[in-house]
């Protein structure tokens, strides 16, 4: 069985938002996406968020990854404020933008060869996380012969590559079928427990927010604002007959009642 990670109290969150505030256009045009959001995120954490459409989980991943500008408020990443994007932090989008005209290991070696590694280095650490999610077999392939799935993978590996203290996921399985989703749950958990990144992971998915995260971060209709904080209090490796299990079924239920059923008032 594997244990959650256990933060330094002394050594502070990973990840902290402080009061962000972020409002789009101007004059009577204008709207709040995020109102005074506060959130913490420890080192070695898996956080997924879920709440309802225009909550502003896309906008607070963005600002942390420093694609977009805080309004007010601001987000620390070891304690440094965040004012653009950043080699520690990777960012996975629902859509895979590889490289078309490159394969596989290529694609992964991308960020590797902006920062001037040698040739045989980029090669060891791209074949090392090609192996890790599962593309061993694959590396000389473009990505028009890939499915969805290991189209997705690639990304992984390439963000995993530039090693990054920290993943952000933005729906990263949404556009898959239901069965690949669930395979690529259980390899994104597999390399998660190896390797231990930070991890924020946005979906719409309640199921698959319980059977990833160490805690569930619900958030309030627009203005997007924290709901509610859930923790997963299940053992790590998670499987399929946990999906079934009664303790999954009631934190699912805790979850889909503060998405869907929540007070929009609720400060």
């Amino acid at each position: 069985m594997i244990e959650k990670p256990v933060q330094d109290a002394d050594s502070g969150p990973k990840i902290s938002f402080q009061n962000v505030t972020r409002r789009f256009g101007e004059g009577e045009a204008s709207f709040l996406a995020l109102d005074r959001l506060n959130l913490d995120v420890g080192d070695g954490e898996f956080v997924t968020v879920v709440g309802p459409s225009g909550c502003g989980k896309s906008t607070a991943m963005n600002i942390a990854a420093g694609l977009t500008d805080v309004s007010d408020g601001r987000v620390l990443v070891d304690g440094k404020p965040v004012d653009g994007p950043g080699p520690e932090r990777g960012v996975i989008f629902q859509q895979y933008a590889l490289f078309p005209w490159l394969t596989v290991r290529q694609n992964v070696e991308f960020g590797l060869r902006i920062k001037r590694m040698p040739a045989a280095e980029r090669r060891r650490i791209a074949d090392h996380f090609i192996s890790l999610v599962g593309l061993k077999d694959f590396a000389d392939a473009l990505p028009k012969t890939l499915s969805g799935g290991m189209k997705q993978r690639c990304a992984i590996a390439r963000a995993y590559a530039v090693n990054p203290t920290i993943l952000l996921m933005d729906e990263p399985f949404g556009a898959l079928d239901a069965l690949t989703r669930v395979n690529m749950q259980d390899q994104l958990l597999d390399t998660w427990n190896r390797e231990r990144r930070t991890v924020i992971f946005i979906t719409h998915d309640v199921d698959e927010a319980v059977y990833l995260a160490n805690r569930v971060i619900v958030m309030a209709a627009r203005p997007g604002r924290l709901h509610k904080i859930i923790p997963v209090n299940l053992p790590y490796p998670r499987t399929e007959e946990m999906r079934l299990s009664p303790e999954f079924a009631e934190i699912r239920n805790q979850v889909w009642h503060a998405v869907y059923h929540q007070n929009t008032r609720t400060n």
